[in-house]
C-alpha cells in the first residue's frame, strides 16, 4: 500500500484525507440514523396512552423530547395542546424542521466528497502530465524513470478518485432517502396526535353541551 501511495506522489494525499473522512461519516450516519434511534416504533402509542389515561405534565414532555426526534416533534405538539390546532401544528413544523436539519448534519460534506473526489484525481492526472511532458528532454531523449512516475501518478490518482467518489455517493444517497422517510413517518405520526388531542377536545365539548 505504501508503495502505491509513493507510486502516485503527493496529489494522492488530499485524497487520502477525503478518504478517511467519507468513511468516518458514512460510519457515523449508519450508527446514528438507525431506525430505533430516530423513529422508535412505539413511541406515538405509548404518548397516546399516556395522554389518555392521565394526560402529559411538564416532565413527561420533557422526558419525552430527549428520548429521540420523534419524541422531540411530538414534546413540541403536547407543549402546545391546549393551544388551537393551527398553533400546535405551526409548533410541530418548527420541531419538525429542526429535527430534519439535524438528521441531515454532515450529509453535505458527504456529498460535496463525492463530487470533489473525481476532481480531485483529475487534478493528479494533470500533474502526471506535466510529469510525462517535463520527462523530455530538449534533445528529443526521455527519462525512462520520470516518464514512468508521471504515469503513476496520473493513473493511480484518478482510480482512487473514482474509488472514492462512487462509494460516497451512494452512501450520501441511501443517507438522504433514509432521512426523508423518517421525516414523512415523523409527519405522520404528529399528524396523528394533533388529531386525536383535539379530537377529544371536540368530544369533550360536544358532551358539554348536551
Amino acid at each position: 500500500m505504501f508503495a502505491i501511495i509513493q507510486a502516485a506522489g503527493w496529489p494522492i494525499w488530499p485524497l487520502l484525507l477525503a478518504s478517511i473522512i467519507a468513511v468516518a461519516l458514512i460510519i457515523e450516519r449508519s450508527v446514528s440514523l438507525r431506525e430505533s434511534k430516530i423513529v422508535p416504533p412505539t413511541l406515538l402509542d405509548q404518548v397516546i396512552a399516556v395522554h389518555a389515561r392521565q394526560g402529559v405534565n411538564a416532565d413527561v414532555v420533557d422526558k419525552l423530547a430527549k428520548d429521540s426526534p420523534l419524541g422531540e416533534v411530538l414534546a413540541a405538539g403536547l407543549r402546545n395542546e391546549k393551544s388551537p390546532r393551527h398553533v400546535m401544528k405551526e409548533a410541530i413544523e418548527e420541531a419538525g424542521r429542526s429535527v430534519a436539519h439535524n438528521l441531515e448534519r454532515f450529509l453535505t460534506t458527504l456529498g460535496t466528497i463525492a463530487t470533489a473526489a473525481p476532481l480531485l484525481g483529475l487534478f493528479g492526472t494533470v500533474v502526471g502530465m506535466i510529469e510525462i511532458f517535463g520527462s523530455q528532454s530538449p534533445t528529443g531523449g526521455t527519462n525512462p524513470a520520470q516518464l514512468a512516475h508521471g504515469i503513476s501518478i496520473a493513473l493511480y490518482n484518478t482510480a482512487f478518485g473514482i474509488a472514492i467518489s462512487i462509494p460516497s455517493l451512494i452512501f450520501y444517497r441511501h443517507f438522504k432517502n433514509k432521512v426523508d422517510g423518517f421525516v414523512v413517518r415523523m409527519e405522520q405520526a404528529a399528524s396523528k396526535l394533533i388529531d386525536i388531542v383535539h379530537g377529544e377536545r371536540e368530544g369533550y365539548r360536544s358532551r358539554g353541551a348536551q
